[in-house]
């Protein structure tokens, strides 16, 4: 039997971890690399900065129809968030809008 088996089953029973993946192979997986914009993602990003640019809330409304969250799953909430905030100042703007004309 191999050495290295046999320590690896001893510590195991001495309540130590093993590690499962190889120790080589350390490369890094898709989701493990941080998000773009300081770690938060270009979704989570627009949605800060468009509380004092708007606009940004229609670029990641743009990005979350055209798919861009398959390039990485994890801007899809971010992006989202985006889109109904995009929704929630359009129906304000129209509102006021309609006030002050009407």
């Amino acid at each position: 039997m191999d050495q290295r088996l046999v320590t690896d089953v001893k510590e195991s029973e001495n309540g130590k971890y093993t590690l499962i993946k190889d120790v080589e192979d350390n490369q890094l997986g898709m989701f493990d690399k941080p998000l773009r914009c300081f770690g938060c993602g270009i979704g989570w990003f627009s949605l800060l900065l468009g509380f004092v640019f708007p606009l940004m809330w229609y670029y990641g409304t743009i990005l979350y129809f055209g798919s861009y969250y398959h390039k990485d799953p994890r801007e899809r909430a971010g992006l989202a968030a985006n889109a109904i905030a995009a929704l929630i100042f359009t129906i304000a703007v129209l509102i006021t809008i309609a006030v002050i004309l009407f």
